[in-house]
């Protein structure tokens, strides 16, 4: 990335509940996605698993507006995935298991307000879900995407699917099914969402000789902990020159990985969209030019942002048999950002794997 500016995002446990609101345009992990535009939201069809068919979690959106493009004075992207861990076998472009899209408004709309939203909560207590837009469409009670299907006997709980129709069925509304007046008072947990944080982003420092000042903190620290004649035997000649044979192109970038990384160890999130590029992990499974198709319009399509491995750890997805996992994610957007109407556009994901050998 050389001097390009890149952007680091970190997970906030304690944000507020009003700030991760549509009307507050934030960048945020889990929960139900916080739509911008209102029209056009990707159908159940769209936000199915491409392996097994079942529907997608809402993973994280990004609000990275366009300062320059009077059409992309607000801008979203929207990442979803699969909660099913074998569908994240297959590495390089996502199969299905993660979907992204972009979409994007002026800054005068039929949504938000013209001035910039408030810096203090709102006076009136909202409702902890809401499962209507403005414009009167209905979200599914599971995952807060578009819900076209409704309950055959209330007519008032929106489902986007009939799995999600039978995991509310089971987890609650059989019994409140009813109390159609109570229904989005007290939504119970599926545990189908990832937890919810809000994304907080800086910009990233890369003094050089703080990283350099890293690897010597880091080698005084091997030297304190090996036994003097240990230390003579690991720093022969002979023995460096062998291992720095055997130093594979894989480890080489793993370990500018690390070091990249090392100043600010709990990135979730790295934005670059001015030219830059991502830090790879492995070696292995790099797109070429070739391998990023072109966007919907024809237009070439450009890095944009990577989500890193330690999203995974706030993400609660650990398991004894088979865990969610990535190295990173690449996501990709289109070059000319074109505005394909207020709808939301599909983008593409490159997914790479840690390799076996670092």
């Amino acid at each position: 990335m050389g001097s390009q500016r890149v952007e680091l995002g970190f997970v906030e446990e304690d944000a507020a509940a009003w700030r991760l609101r549509s009307d507050q345009f934030p960048c945020k992990v889990g929960g139900r996605p916080a739509w911008l535009g209102e029209a056009g939201l990707p159908g159940p069809a769209e936000l199915r698993c491409g392996v097994c068919g079942q529907p997608c979690a809402f993973l994280l959106q990004l609000y990275a507006p366009l300062p320059d493009r009077t059409d992309a004075f607000h801008r979203s992207l929207f990442l979803f995935g699969c909660r099913q861990p074998a569908c994240y076998r297959p590495a390089g472009p996502a199969p299905g298991s993660l979907r992204v899209f972009r979409n994007q408004l002026p800054r005068k709309n039929d949504t938000y307000s013209y001035d910039p939203p408030p810096e203090e909560p709102p006076l009136k207590e909202l409702p902890c879900v809401n499962l209507q837009l403005k414009c009167g469409a209905q979200l599914c009670r599971v995952c807060g995407c578009l819900g076209p299907k409704t309950c055959s006997r209330c007519h008032k709980a929106h489902y986007c699917s009939k799995d999600h129709q039978v995991l509310d069925w089971t987890a609650g509304h059989k019994a409140s099914c009813s109390q159609a007046d109570q229904l989005n008072i007290a939504i119970p947990d599926h545990k189908f969402l990832f937890p919810e944080y809000e994304i907080v982003r800086e910009p990233e420092e890369t003094d050089s000789s703080n990283i350099n000042e890293k690897k010597q903190e880091d080698l005084e620290k091997n030297e304190e902990s090996t036994p003097a004649d240990e230390t003579s035997e690991s720093l022969d000649v002979n023995f460096l020159e062998a291992m720095a044979k055997h130093e594979t192109q894989d480890d080489k970038i793993f370990q500018k990985f690390k070091e990249r990384i090392s100043l600010e160890p709990e990135q979730v999130i790295r934005y670059c969209r001015d030219g830059g590029g991502p830090i790879w992990i492995s070696g292995k499974n790099i797109p070429q030019e070739a391998d990023i198709p072109n966007c919907s319009c024809s237009g070439k399509r450009i890095f944009e942002f990577q989500v890193m491995p330690q999203l995974l750890s706030h993400l609660k997805v650990d398991s004894l048999v088979e865990s969610i996992d990535w190295g990173t994610l690449a996501i990709y957007t289109c070059d000319e950002n074109c505005n394909l109407g207020s709808h939301y556009t599909e983008e593409f994901i490159w997914k790479q794997d840690i390799s076996s050998s670092v």
